[in-house]
């Protein structure tokens, strides 16, 4: 598998279990960061990510532009995208916005890029859509395009999880169908 999707709640274990299989993958290793610490709160969270990586690895801080991060990765290093949630907000607070099509097609041509590369790819994303909806323009705005580029970047993954309480569940292609059980198969 070249490029698989991590998605799931907040705290759910999305980002530790990517560095768990990044750190399995016997290759060196970029992690790209797109959070920006807009506050102490912020700053202290993006410093226990950054404790919780092995010195080693590469880490590039890419808040907004991940297509000139991942062009300049090997192609055969081992990539950690975390995580698009935080790429989504941050496009979308910039000024002006880009529209939300243009988002979903940059998305969706990421995807593509990363589907592509020999090289193990995990992207870790919040799954936003369970909950209750938004009450603001800009909150539903961002929960209905994450929902998008969520599924354009599943759509080109060899594999998606969602992760609940650190447990990944694997998410079944609809073209694949339900099966006789019902559980794809």
């Amino acid at each position: 598998m070249t490029l698989t999707v991590l998605t799931g709640g907040v705290r759910c274990g999305k980002s530790a279990a990517a560095v768990a299989a990044a750190a399995t993958s016997g290759a060196p290793v970029t992690y790209i960061a797109t959070a920006e610490p807009g506050d102490d709160e912020m700053a202290e969270r993006i410093q226990r990510h950054r404790a919780e990586r092995p010195a080693h690895w590469t880490t590039l801080e890419e808040p907004r532009d991940l297509a000139t991060a991942v062009a300049s990765v090997d192609l055969d290093a081992t990539l950690v995208i975390d995580c698009l949630g935080m790429w989504v907000t941050n496009r979308l607070l910039e000024d002006p916005p880009p529209a939300s099509a243009a988002v979903v097609e940059e998305a969706a041509g990421l995807a593509g890029e990363l589907a592509a590369r020999p090289g193990l790819t995990l992207v870790v994303t919040n799954e936003v859509g369970s909950g209750v909806v938004p009450a603001t323009p800009l909150g539903r705005e961002f929960r209905d395009l994450l929902g998008s580029v969520n599924q354009a970047m599943v759509r080109a993954a060899d594999a998606a999880y969602l992760v609940v309480a650190g447990r990944l569940l694997p998410l079944v292609d609809p073209a694949d169908g339900l099966g006789p059980t019902g559980r794809g198969e």
